[in-house]
């Protein structure tokens, strides 16, 4: 029989009430430890809280060594050690304060732009803007999928403003920004948004295959009253990729346990390692990996979308591993009672950890932004043979910046030379490429590095092959 222990509060009225009686307090701390940042939080406790919090961090590119978590009862205890990314502490004034008020104004509707405008530092562009329009998209993933859409966006007049793709076992799924290329601010007309999902749906449904489950999604989501789940982007990628079920057949390491791989502990294992097991009323969750940035926000987020209440957690890293600990159960107060349960759950986990994880070769872009930007990038990474696994693109007044991580098929030098070659072709775009291994990165080479004479030029070949592609499109449609 399944323990239930836990019941939610499901007044609504009464949790807001409870938040306004003891609003969160959150201490910044530079005493306490010589090496990092204390961000202590203590707060009536809601579901979703957590991750919340997670957010607004990562949100700004912190690093989160070391998390503490308690929330038994009404109360929510947190202690986050974190850094900036290059191992500094947190001492600017207006970050410190934007910390302290994002984190309660998480609960509140959201960060607004004041709070924003007040820092003396970029924010990541990863919320829905009301000043365009967005475009989720999902389906099978295939090498040039991203070209073929930023392509047919172009043509079509429609200027991307940000864009955020992630492919994860055979699966796609991306959330674009878009704005009215000849008329400029968000496609407002119906019939100009249903011609937009037509062309996507076209260029989505080209290469389905005979036999394949159909998986096509194209959704135009509005802004103005999106509900506060699809706010956040990466949150949202989450949500379409597990919808996509790329988690099955996700499996981590199989050879042992956590505990005793002792490949994991001297840096050679690349695999995932989840253990489950009951505990004094708990499901207790352990997660042993590779460390890496924005780690406990994708555990944590895989956790809120299956339902999950996180009760207690510690979480750090000993070298380059990672170690987490989660005592949990249902949001309805069961814990994890059969096998098959605990199986979905680690493969859930898997999946959310792998989605992130970074592999073969990352270009940094930063350029005037321009129409057809993302269309000349992902063409040119095609054209050299390579594929995008991953790529995060936004705008910063008149600059766009960005990654893309790439691959290709054979790996080792082959695809060292075929970077290379990109980042010559797109001088004055693509500032660095940095090789991506693990935890190891080996800078290969930026813009400034080229020569002047080996500019890239626009050959006859590629012209052709831009023409070629249209025409295909045109086709289609």
């Amino acid at each position: 029989m399944m323990e239930v222990a836990y019941q939610p509060r499901i007044d609504s009225e009464i949790e807001s009430l409870v938040e306004r009686i003891n609003p969160p307090s959150v201490c910044v701390d530079n005493d306490s430890d010589p090496n990092c940042t204390l961000v202590k939080v203590d707060s009536a406790n809601k579901y979703g809280i957590l991750l919340d919090m997670v957010q607004v961090l990562a949100d700004l590119d912190l690093v989160i060594s070391k998390s503490y978590i308690s929330s038994d009862g009404d109360w929510f205890m947190d202690v986050f050690h974190v850094t900036d990314q290059l191992g500094n502490k947190l001492t600017d004034r207006s970050l410190i304060l934007y910390i302290q008020q994002a984190i309660c104004y998480s609960r509140k509707g959201g960060i607004t732009k004041e709070m924003q405008s007040n820092l003396k530092r970029e924010v990541q562009q990863r919320h829905v803007s009301t000043e365009h329009t967005a475009f989720e998209i999902t389906g099978i993933d295939r090498p040039g999928l991203l070209s073929e859409i930023s392509a047919v966006l172009s043509d079509i007049g429609c200027h991307v403003t940000a864009a955020v793709a992630w492919t994860h076992h055979e699966r796609a799924a991306m959330v674009i920004y878009l704005e009215d290329g000849f008329n400029g601010g968000p496609i407002i007309d119906p019939i100009r948004k249903a011609q937009v999902k037509d062309h996507l749906d076209i260029v989505m449904e080209a290469h389905q295959r005979v036999g394949d489950e159909p998986r096509v999604v194209v959704s135009v989501v509005e802004a103005k009253g999106a509900p506060v789940g699809w706010a956040h982007t990466e949150r949202r990628l989450h949500e379409l990729m597990y919808a996509e079920r790329d988690y099955e057949n996700c499996f981590g390491c199989d050879c042992c346990s956590g505990d005793r791989c002792d490949a994991l502990w001297r840096g050679r294992c690349e695999r995932i390692h989840v253990a489950i097991e009951a505990c004094n009323g708990y499901s207790m969750v352990s997660v042993k990996c590779r460390d890496r940035p924005k780690l406990l926000f994708d555990t944590v987020c895989a956790l809120k979308e299956l339902q999950f209440v996180v009760f207690h957690a510690v979480a750090g890293a000993r070298g380059s591993t990672a170690e987490q600990e989660y005592f949990i159960r249902k949001k309805n107060g069961c814990t994890l009672e059969t096998e098959g349960q605990r199986e979905r759950l680690r493969h859930c986990l898997v999946a959310a950890i792998s989605r992130r994880a970074s592999r073969g070769f990352k270009l940094d872009v930063r350029t005037k932004n321009k129409m057809g930007l993302l269309s000349d990038v992902t063409r040119t990474v095609r054209e050299n043979g390579l594929s995008i696994t991953r790529a995060e693109m936004s705008t910063q007044g008149e600059n766009a910046v960005g990654s893309f991580y790439v691959a290709g098929v054979s790996g080792g030098e082959k695809d060292a030379n075929a970077v290379e070659a990109v980042v010559r072709e797109l001088r004055g775009v693509v500032v660095s490429a940095v090789k991506t291994v693990g935890m190891v990165s080996t800078r290969l080479g930026s813009s400034s590095d080229v020569e002047e004479e080996n500019r890239a030029k626009s050959s006859i070949g590629r012209l052709l092959w831009s023409k070629l592609e249209r025409l295909s499109t045109s086709i289609r449609r």
